[in-house]
């Protein structure tokens, strides 16, 4: 058995990037722990969308969920100033962050760290952040690193098929994730859709919202199982070296975990 720590920015982030590979690892006897950086308590009381995370995270087999103490930065031009009594996850130092991060990473043993792409996705500041901390992190503890990620052609078509409301011009689309030929490992994920689809509905803030994704999500959620799994059924990752550039491309057989060098 060996143990997965799965950083995310937000609430609902766990199950969108990963939350077939957590069911996946999880399922096969692996220890899976969930840390956020952001979302997870308004004073010192946790939130609705960490009880919300927690039931996502248990559908998906998560073992346990961490808040590192971080406040959502929020997305858009202007970054507001810090709540009181804490601090926005973007202004937050780098450094000091990935301690934190470190700290769980020696305390559960952990064997793997997933964390995000260079480009956080699709850019929010606190998934850049991520990136970063993630990034530092590993080097702090030497834990082997994957960053979640999609293709950047998939996303396009997505963007533009879902018409999800975001204003991108082809700049802006073509920073977007990963290119394909950065992605080191593709897990297809289709057997646990349907645990990845129940997670999902969990975060009901999200789902009901009326958040620039909320009504994506919605559609997602009630998606028919079978058209689910087609849409939301494999996840990608890009495995990072120790001295912090990828390592070469990978495929991976779903089967078996084997993977084998892609020519």
């Amino acid at each position: 058995m060996t143990t997965i720590v799965a950083f995310h920015a937000h609430a609902d982030d766990p199950v969108l990037l990963s939350g077939g590979t957590l069911a996946r690892a999880a399922a096969d006897g692996h220890r899976v722990v969930v840390v956020v950086a952001t979302d997870g308590m308004d004073a010192d009381s946790p939130t609705p969308r960490w009880r919300e995370l927690e039931a996502s995270a248990a559908i998906l087999g998560v073992r346990r969920v961490v808040h590192l103490g971080y406040a959502d930065s929020g997305h858009g031009p202007e970054l507001y100033p810090d709540p009181p009594g804490r601090q926005r996850f973007a202004r937050a130092d780098t450094e000091e962050a990935a301690h934190r991060l470190a700290a769980v990473l020696h305390e559960e043993k952990a064997d793997l760290l997933l964390g995000y792409d260079p480009n956080g996705g699709y850019g929010h500041r606190d998934h850049v952040k991520v990136h970063d901390v993630a990034r530092r992190a590993a080097r702090l503890t030497g834990t082997r690193l994957l960053e979640a990620t999609m293709p950047r052609e998939v996303v396009i078509r997505l963007v533009r098929a879902l018409r999800i409301p975001f204003a991108y011009d082809s700049a802006v689309l073509g920073r977007l994730y990963s290119p394909s030929s950065a992605i080191t490992h593709r897990f297809d994920v289709r057997r646990f859709a349907g645990r990845k689809q129940a997670a999902l509905a969990a975060h009901v803030s999200d789902v009901r919202g009326r958040g620039r994704l909320s009504a994506v999500l919605r559609v997602l959620v009630w998606l028919p199982a079978p058209v689910f799994a087609l849409v939301a059924g494999r996840e990608w990752y890009v495995e990072v070296s120790r001295s912090g550039s990828p390592r070469p491309s990978l495929q991976v057989s779903a089967r078996s975990g084997r993977s084998r060098r892609r020519r």
